[in-house]
């Protein structure tokens, strides 16, 4: 696994799952929605703390700076 996500992906990802985890704890989301939520959020960490989106690796994508 080549990482494939820069710095501003990673920064978005984990303030989206942040946020998403906020609105469950603070009763603004519930039921089926906050559990597909939530799931979404699991999955912005883990790909935030492994720089590594497979979504990105059909396409050939990345938002990492090119190394010179």
């Amino acid at each position: 696994m080549r990482p494939n996500m820069g710095t501003t992906d990673k920064v978005v990802r984990i303030l989206a799952a942040v946020i998403i985890i906020t609105l469950y704890f603070t009763h603004q989301i519930s039921g089926i929605a906050a559990i597909i939520l939530l799931i979404f959020a699991g999955i912005f960490i883990i790909t935030s703390f492994l720089s590594f989106c497979p979504l990105y690796l059909p396409f050939d994508f990345s938002t990492r700076k090119k190394e010179k």
